[in-house]
């Protein structure tokens, strides 16, 4: 089955949207060419000269046509650079493509800066092939910092984040610097982007941040060294790692540049505190703010209330939202209580462990910590009132619940509510038919969009995503399919690529995979770009239904898709499609090409592999997966430090996969290994269920070693087989022949 993706759409000639703003040249180039030296000799510069005159010298029978096609070039190259000083992108664009040269710099720069000021898709597309054909033809030191820094943010804005990464990595190495503007917009989607974008962001801002410290002159890079903006963004990303220490050390590097932390900064410092489970600190965050006199907001107060309903805390939600409809400004004081009422000796215990292991991160993150029991809780600034947020987050929190009569009575609430910035706005409505959806009252679901059509406040496509999950985790595909086309018809609303996935995932719970296929083949005649989610989850399709080839080609068109990475959940999608059929054969090769790519197989991969050898019944595989896995569970067990990339790191085995291993040495009557695994599974607290192991045993072993007329040579080859059967025997309670109690699974020595 062919699964071709869509061609790029050709540059048409059609005029996008005129911009009816200028383009402002906001991202300048640092990297100045020196002068000439002034030891330059006349000498030296006549020899320049000559050389120069000698490569440029024109023979008779050309010389007129060369200086025909030379006009006509400079006469192109004049009309381009007039175009775009007019600002005329699109003509400018026409006869760029016409031109058979190369146009000067300062036009190609003047072009691919106009083209990623429009930011349209096909705007970016055009300034991306001026890119690709410059590296092609290794001329892409014609381009000057400013287009290229404009072209990576236009691709950050477009969502092309990997190709904005490129573009600032291939500046770095030319040795341009871009603007904090441009290099602090990819660094604040990085640091919220999901796989390793926290990482990369962290890498991204110190390979910057060390070129910028080399300058010994600062005004030369004033442009591009980190405002407080651009810090934000990489705390953002440590707080997204939970990295306290890396968190401490970028904080304490702002005052390097002359920075000061400002209120967005401590609000990601909430953040912080969260991912590390200290709630506990929150409180200290606010009070630290207030005694630094900076300005407090709304988002603070946001982000302190999210950071609560995180930790499932909803009575000092209830009692913070109480506060602030009273008009009080003693909220402190209300969080240190509740502190106090949450505080037992374990997390005591939690808190000295983790200030002693994190280097007291947060102690010199919140000095006032110190003076806590000496000092009282400040006031607010001024009274806050609750708004729609805080409510909306409020009702997400009992929703997470499960309490969706709180949710509905909330929202009655908000209606009756004098202050409009209290008010229910679509926010706060998608959030009740969430909890509606989630709990499986889609007719409920549907009346809260009817009563916001009424009202007129408009779903947007996230309301509609979250009754399409919940039709289709209802199984009413067809109900779905009709939200589908009531988004398109009757609120002119396009489904997205999450729309779509939700849609590919509902047709695999009805075990319906050419609905699946047929909903990925719209998207991408839609033009909607498939995601790592859309991938994966038509492969699963396929692999459930029993086709791995399928799945393994919708793999190869996932692998070399550049926009999306393909990780460690793609790569056990694709065992288990050939483990469900019992190709083990298949699945090791798949498990090997994974291995060649950086990808280590996991607990996943390898109960994947094992259920396989088990339909396949092939226990000699299994002997050989049980030694691989016995020796990564090994060095976790005894504590070994994993710092190689090519070494795989340390595995903790579950029931499943252990449950599947012994079944299979049982069966095959490999009691030695099966011992092993128990033994293991003991170790790590699982129990192995006795009764069915005793069941098979009798069932197929009970016969064993019965026969009376075996010669002695094979009696004695069969000698440690029958001790390890008897030790299993023991280990059932079934009836066994004594041994004695140093009897070990390693065979014993004859001379002893």
């Amino acid at each position: 089955m062919n699964l071709p993706l869509p061609s790029s759409t050709p540059c048409s000639p059609s005029s996008p949207p005129t911009n009816p703003f200028p383009l402002i040249h906001t991202l300048t180039l640092h990297c100045p060419s020196p002068p000439l030296s002034s030891t330059t000799t006349n000498s030296q510069l006549t020899r320049l000269f000559r050389l120069h005159a000698a490569t440029n010298q024109i023979s008779p029978t050309t010389k007129g046509l060369s200086l025909t096609t030379s006009t006509t070039s400079t006469n192109n190259d004049q009309t381009l650079l007039s175009l775009l000083r007019q600002r005329k992108t699109e003509d400018a664009w026409i006869l760029y493509a016409q031109i058979p040269h190369l146009p000067p710099p300062t036009c190609l720069s003047r072009l691919v800066s106009q083209l990623s000021y429009q930011n349209t898709p096909l705007s970016l597309r055009r300034a991306q092939s001026i890119l690709t054909r410059l590296r092609h033809e290794r001329q892409l030191h014609r381009l000057d910092a400013n287009s290229l820094g404009l072209l990576a943010v236009s691709a950050t804005k477009s969502g092309q984040l990997s190709y904005a990464v490129s573009v600032i990595n291939s500046m770095l190495r030319s040795g341009y610097l871009p603007h904090v503007k441009a290099w602090s917009a990819v660094l604040s989607r990085l640091a919220s982007a999901p796989d390793d974008g926290p990482t990369q962001a962290l890498k991204l801002f110190n390979s910057i941040t060390r070129r910028v410290r080399r300058f010994s002159d600062v005004a030369m890079v004033a442009d591009s060294r980190p405002d407080t903006a651009a810090f934000n963004n990489v705390l953002n990303a440590c707080a997204n790692l939970g990295d306290g220490k890396m968190f401490l050390k970028l904080f304490e590097e702002m005052s390097d540049f002359g920075l000061e932390p400002d209120i967005l900064t401590y609000n990601i410092m909430i953040k912080l505190c969260a991912r590390c489970n200290r709630k506990d600190l929150l409180v200290f965050v606010l009070e630290r703010v207030i005694e630094k006199g900076i300005p407090l907001c709304m988002t603070t107060l946001h982000s302190l209330v999210a950071a609560y309903v995180g930790f499932g805390d909803l009575e000092t939600v209830e009692r913070m939202v109480q506060s602030m409809r009273e008009g009080r400004r003693d909220l402190c004081k209300i969080l240190r209580e509740a502190n106090l009422e949450d505080f037992n000796e374990d997390e005591e215990n939690e808190i000295l462990n983790s200030s002693q292991n994190g280097v007291n991160v947060f102690d010199k993150l919140l000095p006032n910590l110190v003076e806590v029991s000496n000092s009282e809780p400040p006031l607010l600034q001024k009274m806050f009132a609750p708004d729609s947020r805080i409510y909306t987050t409020l009702m997400k929190g009992y929703m997470k619940q499960g309490r969706v009569t709180d949710t509905v009575r909330m929202l009655e609430a908000m209606r009756h509510q004098d202050a409009s910035k209290g008010q229910p706005d679509h926010v706060t409505y998608t959030t009740v038919v969430s909890a509606l959806a989630k709990v499986g009252s889609m007719d409920r679901a549907r009346q809260v969009l009817s009563e916001m059509r009424r009202i007129g406040v408009p779903a947007n496509r996230i309301t509609y995503n979250i009754l399409l999950k919940g039709y289709c985790d209802q199984l009413q595909i067809d109900k779905a399919k009709e939200l589908l086309k009531e988004m398109a018809d009757d609120v002119n609303i396009e489904p997205d690529v999450v729309s779509y996935n939700t849609l590919i995932d509902g047709c695999i719970l009805v075990d319906d995979s050419a609905g699946a296929l047929a909903f990925f083949n719209e998207m991408r005649a839609k033009g909607i770009m498939p995601t790592k989610i859309s991938y994966t989850t038509l492969m699963k399709a396929f692999a459930l239904s029993g086709q791995p080839k399928l799945a393994n080609k919708v793999f190869d068109e996932m692998f070399k898709d550049p926009r999306v990475k393909a990780d460690l959940i793609a790569w056990n999608m694709l065992v288990e499609g050939y483990c469900r059929l019992g190709l083990v054969e298949a699945a090791k090769k798949v498990i090997q090409r994974m291995k060649e790519n950086g990808f280590h197989p996991d607990v996943s991969t390898y109960g994947s592999l094992a259920n396989g050898i088990s339909l396949a019944r092939k226990p000699g595989e299994a002997l050989l997966l049980w030694k691989e896995v016995k020796e990564r569970w090994e060095v976790k067990k005894e504590g070994e430090s994993f710092e190689s990339d090519s070494s795989p790191p340390p595995l903790k085995p579950d029931e499943e996969l252990l449950g599947t291993l012994a079944d299979i040495c049982v069966r095959a009557a490999f009691f030695q290994k099966a011992l092993e695994i128990v033994a293991c599974m003991e170790e790590n607290g699982i129990p192995p269920n006795k009764t069915k192991f005793k069941k098979i045993y009798v069932e197929m072993h009970s016969r064993m070693f019965t026969s009376k007329h075996a010669s002695q040579a094979r009696q004695d080859r069969r000698k440690e087989r029958k001790r390890a059967a008897e030790a299993f025997k023991f280990w059932l309670g079934l009836p066994n022949s004594y041994y004695g109690s140093e009897w070990r699974l390693e065979p014993v020595d004859p001379d002893y």
